[in-house]
């Protein structure tokens, strides 16, 4: 086999590898996400402000490991930094069925600070693997998102239908574990990626505090929509849960179809970037999900919700593939750094999102907290599509049909031919 096509065979097989250890992992994490906090207060009796710290610790140890898991990405091997992040991930939800077991809130704040750090190992790390062959195909990001939600909705529909009810919190923890485990393995048994002498083999801070300067824009750009997204997320879970005094089925049921949505039409929503481009997307997509807020807050029951959030879920479809797009490209060989700053500004913004929410649902009323999210929307509708210009990354992608697939390698993030092509 010619060297080229050889490489290029090692890439989509790590591709592949990386796909489905974000099904595998990505959906037990989110169940896990959705269940923890009533888990800890049904289980551990624990109360309203330890259940909240249990969430911010973990949390709060992801964002700050999230910028070293991209100095890891960049100088180790990335699918076995991946792997390390599944293994605790799987360690962390070992922690918490233990935490059951035993009925120790100590044991569920250190299997917290556990799945903090793997979180922050495997997503930066994936992410970098995944966009190793994004000059070669521009929609990886757009086929990664569809596997996360695929995860997420299978993980959902399994958990809460099947092993909740049948073996309860601990039988759940454990699958989760067990879940997390295989996709552990599904990374250790990809193919290591072919050197590349321009890769940096040792940390290098002042190095990433440059990368975030060149970044700010986009940055300051996911951080907004991040926690304008993430204040609509929550204030939907409270509405439904107080307001409308639906059980853990019932609001799974209402967030279902967002996710079965968000996973079939991701890739088929990158056809609508190859033709009309990435920042009118952007835009279009964006001002949708601040109208869909509005709507949320008239909604007058929880199959409307339903219809709306699946729709918001479509939106959120098309910008997360291609702000993560566009960050690889503008980071070039230090991918995992810059894909490391976008996965703290995303979850620097969600926090602040949803402790905004939750203030002002407290505060006001679900409707006055919907308009305040959606306006925050609006804003990243305008700030978003500039922070592309401002990156300088080419509007509109190569498709993937014409865009070489084999021959010399392509490092991510290399200037190519002088014709502008950009993927």
């Amino acid at each position: 086999m010619p060297r080229g096509a050889q490489r290029e065979d090692v890439g989509q097989r790590r591709e592949g590898a990386a796909m489905r250890a974000a099904a595998l992992v990505g959906g037990p994490t989110d169940l896990l996400e959705f269940v923890l906090p009533l888990w800890a207060g049904a289980v551990l009796g624990a109360s309203a402000l330890q259940v909240g710290a249990l969430v911010a610790l973990e949390m709060a140890v992801s964002l700050l490991v999230r910028p070293v898991a991209g100095v890891l990405a960049d100088s180790r091997e990335r699918r076995l930094v991946a792997a390390a992040g599944a293994g605790l991930l799987a360690v962390s939800c070992a922690g918490y069925a233990t935490a059951t077991l035993v009925g120790s809130l100590g044991v569920a704040y250190a299997a917290a600070v556990v799945g903090g750090v793997g979180g922050a190992l495997l997503w930066v790390s994936l992410r970098a693997v995944v966009g190793e062959r994004l000059a070669e195909d521009s929609s990886v990001y757009a086929r990664l998102f569809s596997r996360e939600e695929t995860g997420s909705w299978v993980a959902f529909v399994a958990g809460l239908a099947l092993v909740y009810p049948a073996l309860g919190y601990p039988g759940l923890l454990w699958s989760c574990a067990g879940a997390c485990a295989v996709g552990t393995m599904a990374l250790l048994r990809a193919p290591a990626r072919p050197p590349h002498p321009d890769a940096r083999r040792s940390p290098d801070p002042s190095g990433l505090r440059r990368l975030g300067r060149r970044l700010r824009p986009m940055l300051a750009a996911v951080a907004l929509r991040s926690a304008a997204g993430a204040a609509i997320g929550y204030l939907l879970l409270l509405h439904l849960q107080r307001d409308l005094e639906l059980d853990l089925g019932a609001i799974a049921l209402v967030y279902l179809p967002g996710s079965v949505v968000a996973s079939v039409m991701a890739p088929r929503l990158h056809r609508s970037v190859l033709r009309h481009g990435r920042q009118r997307v952007l835009l279009l997509a964006l001002v949708a999900s601040s109208a869909l807020a509005v709507g949320l807050s008239t909604a007058p029951g929880a199959a409307v919700i339903a219809v709306l959030w699946g729709l918001s879920a479509l939106a959120l479809a098309a910008v997360a593939p291609i702000q993560q797009a566009v960050v690889a490209k503008a980071s070039g060989e230090a991918g995992g750094r810059g894909l490391g700053l976008y996965e703290s500004a995303a979850l620097a913004g969600g926090a602040v999102g949803a402790l905004t929410a939750g203030a002002l649902f407290q505060t006001s009323s679900w409707q006055v907290a919907c308009l305040v999210a959606a306006a925050v929307m609006l804003a990243s509708a305008v700030l978003v599509p500039r922070s592309v210009r401002a990156l300088g990354v080419v509007d509109v992608p190569v498709s993937p049909e014409v865009a070489p697939i084999a021959g010399p390698s392509v490092v991510p993030g290399a200037p190519r031919a002088a014709d502008g092509g950009d993927a």
